[in-house]
């Protein structure tokens, strides 16, 4: 059974989150996406699990569906008109001080239950944590003491987008070097990380430390729009919460060279993630943004990590932390590991196909719903559906941003610095030409 599974966004009760995140709103857009199975978010925050509460009812094991969606008679299949299974997640945000040092680190927890759910709010609770402040909570608790609650009340936890620079087990000003030096005794627990944007599994490959955990991949979606931006394609034995967890479990390169390749489709695995342009990212490479400043490792390096303009230190960025961990000089895959796609968002194409800047225009958003409504979700137009097909459903131009997509045939600006990079699906001569035929259609 093959599911998308996009299991780290948030709520509108998050900082910086759009007011439109809802239950109506997620479960309407996972099918415009293409996603099965989504993580709630925020369940920390008690406003959103009162919702959640009382806005889903359960389905298959540790999963649940929308209470004012619910199909009649119950049955719950993974046939597109049905609705979107939820897992109880929420993303926590760990600051306290170890070897020394300050360390910022987030990591995205899952429950198989509210029950689960209730045990961790208590828990850190109990610790004087304040859980209504934000969907996001900042705890005075270290990653060690997060992950024994976690597991106590039974969940499981991982951390989230592991490179960024402020706050991720790796990220350059308060991350570690390894796993093991951030979990000590209880780092066989810790059995995926979340990759994030700013970086794609050939980059995690360089640390061959990172075999023994699965590389997985989540949109960490602040907007409607955002959802699916990454995901992970899941195969399962059965749809529950064991087996998303086992699915990921299986997943390390480690572990798939264990399975025979004969023998894996009798456990749940990944499949393969669909991944950002690592270089889209906030983080990529090396800058400050103040002063417009942007660096590949080396010139970081000629520069002494400061900034030419204003004399204060640069953001490390995510290929440059990969660069300091590596231990392998070639993104090849070790054997057994799944594959991946990269992707840019539907609208996106759209945009520049049309010869818009905003994905968020009116015009561009009729077309995008037009297209889904012949072609249907976001994932398939993407990943699935033949050129030829598309062809019949929307403009050459369109048709041809994602043939580029998927052949990696475009240019990316890095980001760096909280600032995203840049893709130019289209030269500005092509886009001249383009903007031209539309005009002449007009006359």
């Amino acid at each position: 059974m093959r599911v998308v599974a996009d299991l780290h966004i948030h709520s509108r009760f998050s900082r910086a989150c759009s007011k439109e995140l809802n239950i109506p709103n997620l479960d309407r857009w996972a099918k415009l996406k293409g996603i099965q199975v989504m993580g709630t978010g925020d369940f920390t925050h008690p406003a959103w699990l009162k919702e959640l509460k009382e806005g889903f009812v359960p389905a298959e094991q540790g999963l649940f569906v929308s209470r004012d969606q619910i199909l009649e008679p119950r049955t719950y299949t993974l046939e597109p008109q049905h609705k979107t299974r939820f897992v109880l997640s929420a993303e926590l945000s760990c600051i306290y001080k170890q070897g020394g040092k300050v360390r910022r680190v987030h990591h995205i927890i899952l429950v198989p239950s509210f029950t689960a759910a209730d045990a961790i709010i208590a828990s850190l609770e109990k610790r004087g944590c304040n859980l209504k402040s934000d969907g996001r909570p900042i705890l005075g608790v270290s990653s060690v003491d997060l992950l024994m609650i976690v597991l106590e009340a039974g969940g499981v936890m991982i951390p989230a987008h592991a490179w960024t620079p402020w706050f991720a087990i790796f990220g350059s000003k308060s991350g570690y070097d390894s796993i093991e030096e951030c979990f000590g005794d209880l780092s066989k627990e810790i059995f995926a990380i979340e990759t994030g944007l700013s970086s794609d599994p050939p980059m995690n490959w360089m640390v061959s430390a990172l075999d023994r955990v699965a590389l997985i991949s989540n949109s960490d979606a602040h907007s409607l729009q955002n959802l699916a931006r990454e995901a992970n394609i899941l195969e399962l034995t059965e749809l529950s919460y064991i087996q998303i967890i086992e699915a990921m479990k299986n997943s390390s390169p480690e572990r798939r060279r264990a399975i025979s390749r004969e023998s894996l489709p009798q456990y749940s695995h990944i499949n393969a993630t669909i991944e950002f342009y690592p270089e889209e990212g906030m983080y990529h490479v090396d800058g400050h943004r103040a002063c417009g400043i942007r660096w590949e490792p080396e010139e970081t390096k000629r520069h002494g990590g400061r900034c030419t303009s204003c004399g204060l230190p640069v953001t490390i960025g995510v290929l440059n932390r990969v660069s300091t961990l590596a231990d392998r000089q070639e993104r090849l895959p070790p054997l057994g590991a799944p594959l991946f796609h990269h992707m840019v968002e539907l609208d996106k194409i759209i945009a520049e196909a049309m010869g818009l800047t905003s994905r968020s225009s009116k015009k561009v958003q009729a077309v995008y719903m037009a297209l889904l409504e012949k072609a249907g979700s976001e994932l398939d137009i993407l990943l699935n559906h033949s050129l030829k097909q598309l062809a019949q459903w929307t403009t050459p131009h369109i048709v041809e941003g994602i043939r580029r997509v998927r052949a990696e045939q475009l240019n990316v600006t890095a980001g760096y610095d909280g600032t995203y990079g840049h893709v130019a699906i289209f030269s500005d001569e092509e886009k001249k030409e383009m903007k031209a035929q539309k005009n002449l259609t007009l006359l």
